[in-house]
């Protein structure tokens, strides 16, 4: 029985992951076996799903807030793409309410950049 519920534990965990992965702008409508593995390897390094979704968020944020005259950036393909940004929180974890703050936050760029364009 504990086997089948750690079993259950982590499919659920890997799915979470995964949906949080493609519910994001800018990456694939479909992971990639790669991306299975990659959440496989956060599930074992026992990384919380609030700090993955962070992370997914803050790495998000960076790229939609670039200066337009900067360069647009290639498509994020992996999800290991957020491995740098989810390890960079570990370190330093993000203070209480800034999970809430990030959601917002991204909520609020992806409706401007949906709006449409006035003269």
């Amino acid at each position: 029985m504990n086997s089948q519920v750690t079993r259950q534990d982590a499919q659920e965990y890997l799915s979470a992951v995964l949906e949080l992965y493609l519910q994001l702008p800018e990456t694939p409508s479909r992971a990639s076996s790669y991306d299975r593995r990659s959440a496989v390897d956060l599930h074992v390094r026992g990384v919380s799903m609030a700090t993955i979704e962070a992370a997914f968020l803050l790495a998000s944020l960076r790229r939609l807030g670039r200066a337009p005259d900067m360069p647009p950036l290639s498509p994020i393909r992996s999800l290991a793409y957020f491995f740098p940004v989810i390890d960079e929180i570990l370190d330093n974890p993000l203070p209480e309410g800034y999970l809430e703050y990030l959601r917002n936050k991204l909520r609020s760029l992806t409706r401007e950049k949906q709006a449409p364009k006035t003269l």
